[in-house]
């Protein structure tokens, strides 16, 4: 009897699935577009990605497939789409975890480019803009020889947490209150909020937050369905933060 010999690389005896691929084609540029789900059938490769499958097909199938990628590492954000009726990564998406068939569709709520590309970054800068989400400090001469006052580690590991937003639009194109209303700042606007109010270095005091986001259209808008906190491809604590932000807004109302 021979032995077996550990060391032997062992061919995979699972076969590959054929995916077949609805997706949503359109073009708001081309005035004989029209709304429309097309199909792909594609073979299923070892480890890939929903990233992947897609430039099979915009390679070997429809080069005209419009959807976005930078990183394929889930750092950029870019993208997101909604698969299965359910808004996620595409370079995050293994096929392995799909059936097969797979839907797939434009984020909703943003400004559509065309098929399943749409234009995130115009809504997050507008959204920054008015949430003026950058690092308010006393005016003072620059002093290059100043040492940072030290931060407590505690409080630098919640900013950190809060940074890691990648502005993916996963939160807003699964909220409802964004689809009723366009100026809901969304859990992305409150998150950031959250981050700047923890920020000791941030001048801005409670009531300067409650005019940002003291109303419907800041934390008083959400329903607390917390659909934002289920698809956050990057986990990040936006159920707590908003419920904090809710209770802390809402004394400063009751107090005013």
């Amino acid at each position: 009897m021979r032995a077996i010999d550990n060391n032997t690389p062992q061919q995979s005896t699972r076969q590959h699935r054929h995916l077949r691929f609805s997706i949503l084609r359109y073009d708001p540029n081309d005035s004989a577009s029209v709304p429309c789900m097309q199909e792909y059938q594609i073979e299923e490769a070892e480890g890939m990605t929903l990233f992947i499958a897609l430039n099979e097909i915009r390679e070997h199938q429809d080069p005209t497939l419009q959807f976005d990628f930078v990183c394929r590492a889930g750092i950029c954000g870019s993208c997101a789409m909604m698969i299965n009726g359910r808004p996620h990564l595409a370079c995050r998406t293994l096929t392995r975890d799909l059936p097969d068939e797979v839907t797939l569709a434009p984020l909703p709520f943003f400004e559509l480019i065309g098929d399943l590309s749409v234009n995130t970054g115009k809504w997050m800068r507008g959204m920054n803009e008015r949430l003026q989400t950058w690092l308010h400090v006393q005016e003072r001469e620059v002093d290059l020889h100043r040492i940072e006052e030290r931060m407590d580690p505690d409080i630098a590991d919640q900013i950190y947490e809060l940074d890691r937003c990648i502005e993916c639009g996963c939160c807003v194109a699964a909220c409802g209150t964004a689809q009723m209303r366009k100026d809901f700042v969304g859990a992305v606007g409150m998150g950031k909020i959250a981050r700047f109010r923890l920020d000791p270095r941030d001048i801005r005091t409670d009531d300067d937050y409650y005019e940002l986001i003291g109303d419907d259209t800041g934390v008083f808008g959400c329903m607390s369905l917390l659909a934002c906190h289920d698809v956050c491809p990057k986990t990040l604590p936006l159920q707590s933060q908003i419920a904090f932000l809710r209770r802390k807004m809402a004394t400063l109302g009751l107090s005013g």
